[in-house]
């Protein structure tokens, strides 16, 4: 798998899967073993774990979307460098909506297989992410 394909994947994985929460795609993009953990502290396997994950951040932020900032890519491995935008419309971290918008910084590392992601590692800014979120307006 080229550097490019991978590129590829990542775009897809942010613009069509997150951006539209489109779930149809998890076969095309991700290995069956696919193994996930979100900024948020959670760790998936598979399709129905991971689904449930892309779930919870739907219902907390229902506008949620990704932009890339920046991708590197070598082998088998891609970081990406991105920034988180929503509006606060369903319970996290024990905070009741809010309807407040955010944004954040994060990064994600990407492993790849059999020309699918295998796995991705994200870390996020939750602290600013909550100091949004409980600063009055």
């Amino acid at each position: 798998m080229t550097e490019n394909q991978n590129v590829g994947l990542i775009k897809r994985f942010y613009h069509d899967m997150w951006n539209l929460f489109d779930k149809s795609i998890f076969q095309e993009l991700l290995t069956e073993e696919f193994r996930f953990r979100g900024s948020l502290g959670k760790y998936t396997t598979g399709y129905d774990g991971f689904g449930e994950y892309v779930d919870f951040i739907q219902e907390a932020f229902p506008d949620f979307h990704n932009h890339i900032e920046e991708i590197i890519s070598e082998g088998e491995k891609s970081f990406a460098r991105l920034t988180y935008k929503g509006t606060h419309r369903g319970e996290l971290f024990g905070i009741k909506p809010t309807n407040k918008p955010i944004e954040y910084a994060g990064a994600a590392v990407f492993h790849f297989k059999n020309e699918r992601i295998s796995e991705v590692w994200v870390l996020g800014d939750i602290s600013g992410l909550v100091q949004q979120l409980k600063e009055d307006n």
